[in-house]
């Protein structure tokens, strides 16, 4: 059975000293400093240690091979947005991200499929950049939770989401810039609960805000199986039907009725959460996702899910149907 795996990570071998380059801020940059390892360093600050599979495209197939695993879609770290820089810097660094992106998928054609970056705090320049990505081959685009603490709700990014909607590129929403960070650095809860946190601000922010119901053809896949949006739309659609004055002011429709509307990916860990998920969104809003080549992600890529008593309907659903209609891809790209 066909494997496309939809949320996944990569850097070029090599970054510019963008630093240097702008004479400003803390752009990340790579400190190659033993064989098939390197530093993320943020400025002078250590931000993680990552391996090679990171950046050698041979390697991965290699490696997501033995999960029988076909096709990753790949996007940058979300640590390289750079949505705190000039628009224009940004707008440079996405060029030089997605480039690189492009010419992997041209390498490789039936192994990878990618998602650009954009300068999202720019939306003319990120459009820009949306139609140059289209142009290159890209599929989509990956965007953060929030845009320097600004929601995705703001009329500000509407003109962007319009763009992918009248483009057909698809959008994935990762979590970064993670709400109260600084107040819980122990215990590595940023990623633990900010993160699912951030998600579920993301989902509620496009649906209160009225993005899916003036968008209806837009095509938003969220990471992390939603964050924990699916585990609380009851307190969520409690919160709508209590209180409308504060929650129903910018769209009247009931948050339940977009379960379905968006996709979310598998990455749960848990084969309980996921049968709860696929409950809410039906299979074919789900995706099979891994956050490869991070520690914090499904690195068996999908064999709790082989393993798991699902139709094998379903199974096709999550391996690979619901990745072709998120991304528009036609199967017969991959058949040799």
């Amino acid at each position: 059975m066909l494997k496309i795996d939809c949320h996944t990570h990569i850097l070029p071998r090599k970054l510019p000293n963008w630093t240097e380059k702008y004479g400003y801020g803390d752009f990340i940059y790579l400190q190659h400093h033993k064989r098939g390892y390197a530093k993320m360093m943020r400025g002078n600050q250590f931000f993680r240690e990552i391996r090679e599979n990171s950046w050698n495209p041979e390697l991965r197939i290699r490696e997501y091979e033995k999960f029988n695993t076909s096709v990753q879609v790949v996007c940058t770290v979300p640590v390289m947005f750079s949505y705190w820089a000039k628009p224009y810097d940004c707008l440079d660094i996405s060029r030089f991200l997605n480039d690189h992106i492009a010419e992997l998928i041209q390498g490789h054609p039936q192994n990878y499929l990618g998602l650009g970056t954009i300068p999202m705090q720019d939306s003319e320049l990120a459009v820009m950049e949306l139609e140059r990505c289209k142009s290159v081959g890209l599929s989509g685009v990956q965007i953060g939770s929030n845009i320097n603490d600004l929601n995705l709700n703001e009329e500000r990014f509407f003109p962007i989401f319009e763009a992918c909607a009248k483009l057909g590129m698809a959008v994935l929403v990762h979590p970064w810039n993670m709400m109260g960070q600084q107040q819980i650095q122990r215990y590595w809860l940023p990623w633990l609960v900010a993160m699912p946190a951030e998600t579920t601000r993301a989902i509620c922010c496009m649906i209160f805000g009225g993005i899916f119901e003036r968008l209806p053809e837009l095509r938003v896949n969220f990471a992390h199986a939603g964050g924990s949006f699916l585990p609380t739309i009851g307190r969520i659609a409690k919160g709508f039907e209590c209180r409308p004055d504060l929650v129903a002011i910018d769209n009247a429709v009931d948050p339940r009725k977009y379960l379905g509307k968006f996709w979310v990916d598998s990455v749960t860990h848990d084969t309980f959460m996921l049968e709860y998920v696929l409950r809410l969104q039906g299979s074919k809003r789900v995706t099979l996702g891994s956050d490869y080549p991070f520690p914090l992600g499904d690195l068996e890529i999908g064999k709790f899910i082989e393993n798991m008593n699902l139709d094998q309907e379903v199974k096709a659903d999550i391996f690979y149907r619901s990745a072709l209609e998120w991304l528009n891809v036609d199967i017969e790209r991959f058949k040799e």
